[in-house]
């Protein structure tokens, strides 16, 4: 089953993260949030997998530089909108193995999950 990490290439957890991964021999596929943006319904899915606070950093620079309006009550159609509009908005990496959803980079969970 294809791994799919999402991430930037210049983040230190994303980074950290595939060295993980090429260290324990895991195929994965890498989708740079710089140059493809998600569609609606990716982020609709994985807001309804492990909800808005897991997925949307609120301790990062991009939350912070943001317009207060912007940082009202974090609506499904908000959080598409933000997420498309500020792909840093999300916790990295965000890691898609066939339905499970994995965010963040925890090396006891990604073992556990992904081996190696």
């Amino acid at each position: 089953m294809s791994l799919v990490v999402f991430g930037i290439k210049n983040c230190d957890t994303v980074r950290k993260s595939l060295k993980w991964l090429k260290e324990h021999d895991v195929d994965y596929q890498f989708a740079d949030l710089k140059t493809e943006q998600l569609a609606g319904s990716t982020i609709e899915h994985w807001v309804n997998a492990v909800g808005i606070d897991v997925l949307v950093n609120k301790r990062g620079t991009t939350w912070r530089q943001l317009p207060d309006d912007d940082k009202g009550e974090l609506t499904l159609p908000r959080t598409i909108h933000l997420i498309q509009s500020h792909p840093t908005l999300l916790k990295r990496p965000v890691v898609v193995k066939g339905s499970e959803i994995t965010v963040g980079f925890n090396e006891a969970e990604w073992q556990e999950r992904f081996g190696g």
